[in-house]
């Protein structure tokens, strides 16, 4: 049995997120928004209606897919109903 402290730990603020946006910063020059419909212990997500943005010398470019699975490993910083903009 759990013992409630009054904290958060990672994963289930994670699990908290589910269905909602969520923001991620990705190692290199990636930034993706997307729906969270799961993760896993090492925060390998699946989203949907994501959308890409990679920063380029030239500006952001855009791109729009309807399901993508992140790599956990590629994730600087997670931000729970953060936009980009």
């Amino acid at each position: 049995m759990a013992v409630s402290t009054g904290r958060l730990l990672p994963l289930e603020l994670i699990d908290k997120c589910i269905g909602s946006r969520i923001w991620c910063v990705m190692k290199g020059d990636k930034e993706i928004v997307g729906t969270l419909r799961g993760f896993d212990e090492y925060v390998n997500m699946v989203l949907d209606d994501v959308t890409e943005v990679t920063l380029t010398a030239s500006g952001k470019e855009t791109t729009q897919l309807d399901q993508i699975l992140l790599n956990g490993n590629n994730i600087c910083l997670m931000v729970p109903g953060g936009d980009p903009s």
